[in-house]
């Protein structure tokens, strides 16, 4: 499961190797597909803004009582990934990996982060 439409390359690549029959994404507003949409709030470290994250009533029926991974492309403060953990835990399923291209800022010292490379700040 990814949240950002970076992310859906990686999702799409991790379900293909592994054999998956499809993976979902989670998006950052309700899109007209959508019925019945959970939605999961954080509050934002970067802007001042909570930040919120919305996941198909179809898709939330899929993951409960499921293993789910979830897939981004950079992880900084974690607070998408917090988001993304929330919405799985409301639909029912069961977070049992986190995974990312990029891990930047304290995000690399995370031990419960699967990532490929860490993203050094200048």
């Amino acid at each position: 499961m990814t949240a950002e439409a970076k992310g859906i390359p990686l999702a799409y690549e991790i379900s293909k190797i592994l054999n998956l029959n499809e993976y979902i994404v989670a998006r950052k507003s309700i899109k007209a597909y959508m019925e019945e949409p959970i939605e999961f709030e954080v509050n934002s470290i970067t802007t001042t803004n909570s930040q919120k994250l919305y996941l198909n009533n179809q898709d939330a029926k899929k993951i409960k009582g499921k293993r789910v991974a979830l897939v981004d492309d950079v992880i900084s403060t974690g607070q998408s990934l917090k988001a993304l953990e929330g919405l799985v835990e409301k639909a029912g399923g069961n977070v049992v990996a986190k995974a990312a291209i990029l891990a930047e800022g304290d995000a690399k010292d995370r031990k419960d982060i699967i990532f490929l490379e860490a993203l050094p700040i200048f």
